[in-house]
Parts: structure tokens; C-alpha cells; sequence
């Protein structure tokens, strides 16, 4: 926990409801607010992968009985379990050794001091959890940089590189329910990435001009720091970065504290307000300016620009309350304190819903790559969706990324129908024309082949499509109620297709089961309902 700062200007508190409208003001200089710590609630964090049906019932044998007439003598106590080592893995079928068992992330505090592109720097990682075993030793997914040193409740402790794991053995066994303090000293390499041949490409660090920004999806983030790595796995973030003078530093949620040190360098204190998973991770740093404005309710914006890309970009940056208020009347109030877009001065042609702070390239913001306000609205509404749907509500394992991203397309295909793009029937009974094919070659959308297939077509306009039939089948309305409940009831949380299919049901008044599953898993694709005319193009190769 941090100390007090005094409150920001724009508040440090919920959103209020309701504010005066939308109005703008630019901030000239580099992030340079002051504030209070937001201290998030811990969250509990599973060592294996949640149940698909989660039962919330009081398990029984936990119940007391308070019994008036005297009964037998109570079992004696059974001994404590014996330390043993936590998982690897929580036994994710597409990524088995992402994430580990055995405890409970409370907050990571992440120090970074920077000192220029793709030059390695000294870094540290705190880790403050509870065992959720009696641990004997325990893993943190990691993933490159030179190891200094790891310590256990500020007593060393023996580590080992085994692969992407780091495991740590502590001096003493870890007691179950006992909180403990991991720290990792290390030296990150800034230029360190992976490449993958679906939609992500280069993920990792992405350098830029005059520093970097982050790309951890979908397990990128250990290669940036020591981390419990899995979607559905999340925990509140404290920054610390300091940068050289001139340079600025941004992350996840709201900066709390600057402070200029004797030799001019500068550390950036933010506090990510809400739990984050490791792949919606951001710490960018670079020659910035944030660009300040109000959206629906009073929401604050804030979009962080490099300096020489503020006027170029701001046409289409300046539509985000637009595209806020569109989002809000169909998915209910946008569920985090603050958000924005963070223009990335890379070529790198992805963009990414880091939470509460989306990052799209330069291109996509200067028509240099799509070309038109039709293209960059897609984007961002897109990226902008999953605020609600992938960061919001997070997916259980990665086979149930469709729900991530098949919500994506869908609102954004929805929005472009409405302003001048593609028609939205059109473009579904294109992706129905390929679901086929779709299928055979990256698998069904909710059962991806393998994890190089998982970020590939079927999971964006082939999950769209699966939506789109629910649409059609249950009609609009009973749609609308579907989705808004589906953000509602599992806010802050992960879930997964089940549980989708379960609260569909629920609410359209009947098991549709039956009905989801053939769209879901099925090898072939299902009769469009409504549209009998429709058909598959032959599957080729």
C-alpha cells in the first residue's frame, strides 16, 4: 500500500453519474499529474483452471451446527498436509505451463528504470500472495532477461530456470493460507520478442523511435516480467518507472505520482485502479504528450500521442465518446474509471485492448494503412468492445477466446453497417460462405486445433457469425438481453462458453443447448436461421 498524494484534479474515486457533457482540453505537457493511490481489491486466483459449471452453494461440510444436545467427541484433527511443490501449470489444453498453482496473487509492483531503446536495464518485480498450499517450492512463468536475484520474504532464495518457469525453492517451506513477498531483481532486455503465425505476429516489447510499448498478448508478459501468466488470472499493478529527462512513462490506470530526482531522471508512479490479467499489461515510455478529454457520464479520457502524431491523429481519436455512448446503450456503463488509446509510433500493424489504455498503431489513426474513416472506426470500436468483453469479463481458458473476440467483430462489424461501412448482413453471409473452410482449417470456433491456429480468422468474423445465428434465432431483443446480462453478471470475472451458453438459455427462456453446440464445436457449419439461401463454398485442400 502507497502512501497519500493529494487527490487529482479529475477525482480518484467511482465515476459519478450524472456530469456535464463531453468537453476537451489538451494537456501540453508530459503526464505530469499527481494523485492518490487507487488501492484495488485483491482478487482470488485459482492454481487450476476454474470449472466450466460453477456451483456457489455453501459446501456443506464447512457449515457449523450449532447442536444443543451433547453428541460425540470430535475427531481429533487431521496434521497439516506436507509442503509440496505447486503446478507448473493450470493445465490449459492449448497452453498447458501457463500460469502455476499452489497460490493467490494479491498485487504486483513492477520497477523498471529505463535507459533507452532496445538497451537492457536494471528491473525488479514484487510479488505479494497468499499459498494457497503448503508449498515446498513454486513456479512464476518467466521468460527471458538476466537473472540477479530472487528472495522470499527478504530472505534469498534458490532459483532455477527450467524453460519459460522460474522456479523458486524458499528457504522455508511456505505454510498454506501464509501471505509471502517474492522479489525478482533482473535485467530486462527491451528488445526481446516472439513471433507467431496467426494475427499477433511480433509480440513482446515493440520498440518505437524513442522507447517502447508493450504487446504481451497472449503470453508475452513474462518476457517482461516474473508473472502468473494466464487469462483468467488477474491482480492489481503498481508502476514505477523512471525514465530519462525528456521522456515520459505511462501504464494501466492512473498516474499518482511524478517526481523529478537529483540527476534530472523522473519516476512514474501509476496504480492500475482495477485487477488486470498479464496479457492486457501496458507500460509505454517515449516522448508523449496525454491529451485530456471528457466522454459519456463524465468519464475521463485521456489518449497518450508521441508529440509529433497529436494533430495527425486527432480526427479520429477525438470519436471515442461517440463510439462510447454507441457501445454503452447496447452493453451497459463501460466498466472501468478512465480510458483512452495510446497511439504507437511502430510499424507493427496490430493493435490490442490493453485495459482501460488500447493500443493502436500510428497507421491505423493516419490512414496510412487502411485508408479511411470507415477502416479506423473499426479498429477502435473494436478494440474498445473488449474493454466490456475480454478485459472486463475474461476468458476462462484460451479456447474460449471466440467470446473475446468474436464480441469484438461483431460490434464493430455492427457499428460499421451503421456508418457507412459494409452492410452487416453482407458481411455475415460472407463469413458464413468460409465457415467451412474456417473450420478445417483452424477448428471449430470454440475448439481451435492448437494454439498456432487460435489467433486466425475463426476466431474473429467466424465467432462474429456464431452470434449472429443467436441473433437470428432468439430475435433482437432477446439478444440485446442476452449481452447485457452477459457483461453484467460476470463483470470483473472469468467465464467461459459454458457459461455463456447456460445464461443465454437462461434468459431466452429456454435450453439452447442443442442449438449453440453445432455452431460451437461441430464440424460442419449449421442452416443459418432465417436464411435458408445461404451455403457454404466448397472446402479446399
Amino acid at each position: 500500500m502507497s502512501a497519500p498524494f493529494t487527490p487529482l484534479p479529475d477525482g480518484t474515486g467511482p465515476r459519478e453519474r450524472p456530469r456535464k457533457g463531453p468537453r476537451s482540453r489538451r494537456t501540453a505537457v508530459l503526464l505530469t499529474l499527481g494523485g492518490a493511490v487507487g488501492i484495488a481489491g485483491a482478487v482470488a486466483l485459482l492454481g487450476v483452471l476454474p470449472s466450466e459449471e460453477s456451483d456457489r452453494r455453501p459446501d456443506p461440510r464447512s457449515v457449523r451446527l450449532d447442536i444443543q444436545a451433547p453428541g460425540p467427541s470430535p475427531a481429533p484433527a487431521r496434521p497439516a498436509a506436507a509442503p509440496s511443490p505447486g503446478a507448473a501449470g493450470l493445465g490449459d489444453p492449448l497452453m498447458p505451463l501457463d500460469g502455476n498453482g499452489g497460490y493467490a496473487v494479491r498485487r504486483y509492483t513492477l520497477d523498471f528504470d529505463w535507459v533507452a531503446p532496445k538497451t537492457p536495464f536494471g528491473a525488479s518485480t514484487t510479488v505479494d500472495a497468499t499459498a494457497t498450499q503448503a508449498l515446498s517450492r513454486f513456479d512464476l512463468d518467466f521468460a527471458g532477461n538476466t537473472l540477479r536475484e530472487v528472495t522470499v520474504d527478504g530472505v534469498r532464495a534458490r532459483a532455477v530456470r527450467a524453460g519459460d518457469e522460474l522456479v523458486i525453492t524458499p528457504a522455508r517451506p511456505i505454510p498454506r493460507g501464509t501471505a509471502f513477498t517474492v522479489r525478482v531483481g533482473y535485467t530486462a532486455d527491451p528488445a526481446r520478442q516472439r513471433h507467431r503465425g496467426d494475427a499477433i505476429a511480433d509480440y513482446g516489447w515493440v520498440p518505437t523511435p524513442d522507447g517502447t510499448v508493450l504487446y504481451p498478448q497472449p503470453d508475452g508478459a513474462k518476457m517482461i516480467f516474473p508473472v502468473n501468466d494466464h487469462p483468467s488470472l488477474r491482480a492489481p499493478y503498481t508502476f514505477h518507472i523512471t525514465t530519462p529527462p525528456g521522456l515520459g512513462a505511462v501504464a494501466n490506470g492512473r498516474l499518482v505520482e511524478r517526481v523529478r530526482k537529483p540527476d534530472g531522471r523522473v519516476r512514474w508512479t501509476y496504480d492500475s485502479e482495477h485487477p488486470v490479467a498479464a496479457q492486457l499489461v501496458q507500460l509505454a515510455i517515449g516522448k508523449f504528450t496525454s491529451v485530456e478529454s471528457t466522454g459519456p457520464h463524465g468519464l475521463p479520457l485521456r489518449d497518450v500521442v508521441p508529440d509529433k502524431l497529436i494533430a495527425a491523429t486527432k480526427t479520429y481519436r477525438s470519436l471515442t465518446p461517440a463510439h462510447l455512448a454507441w457501445l454503452e446503450q447496447r452493453l451497459g456503463p463501460y466498466p472501468f474509471r478512465r480510458y483512452g488509446v495510446l497511439v504507437a509510433d511502430t510499424d507493427l500493424p496490430v493493435a490490442l485492448e490493453t485495459q482501460s489504455l488500447s493500443v493502436l498503431p500510428r497507421a491505423d489513426l493516419l490512414g496510412d494503412r487502411i485508408g479511411d474513416r470507415i477502416g479506423a472506426e473499426r479498429n477502435l470500436v473494436h478494440e474498445l468492445v473488449h474493454q466490456w468483453t475480454g478485459d472486463s469479463v475474461a476468458v476462462r481458458r484460451w479456447s474460449d477466446l471466440w467470446l473475446s473476440e468474436g464480441h469484438a467483430r461483431f460490434y464493430e462489424r455492427l457499428y460499421s453497417a451503421g456508418h457507412g461501412g459494409e452492410s452487416f448482413e453482407s458481411a455475415m453471409r460472407t463469413a458464413y460462405e468460409q465457415h467451412d473452410q474456417w473450420r478445417r482449417d483452424d477448428g471449430a470456433p470454440a475448439e481451435p486445433k492448437a494454439d498456432g491456429h487460435l489467433f486466425k480468422q475463426m476466431r474473429y468474423d467466424g465467432s462474429a457469425l456464431v452470434l449472429y445465428a443467436l441473433w437470428e434465432k432468439v430475435g433482437e431483443k432477446t439478444f440485446e438481453k442476452i449481452e447485457r446480462s452477459w457483461v453484467t453478471t460476470y463483470q470483473g470475472r472469468a467465464a467461459g462458453t459454458h457459461d455463456f451458453v447456460a445464461l443465454a438459455s437462461e434468459v431466452a427462456g429456454r435450453d439452447l443447448s442443442a442449438f449453440l453446440t453445432p455452431w460451437l464445436y461441430g464440424g460442419h457449419t449449421p442452416p443459418m436461421p432465417g436464411h435458408p439461401d445461404w451455403h457454404q463454398e466448397p472446402v479446399r485442400g
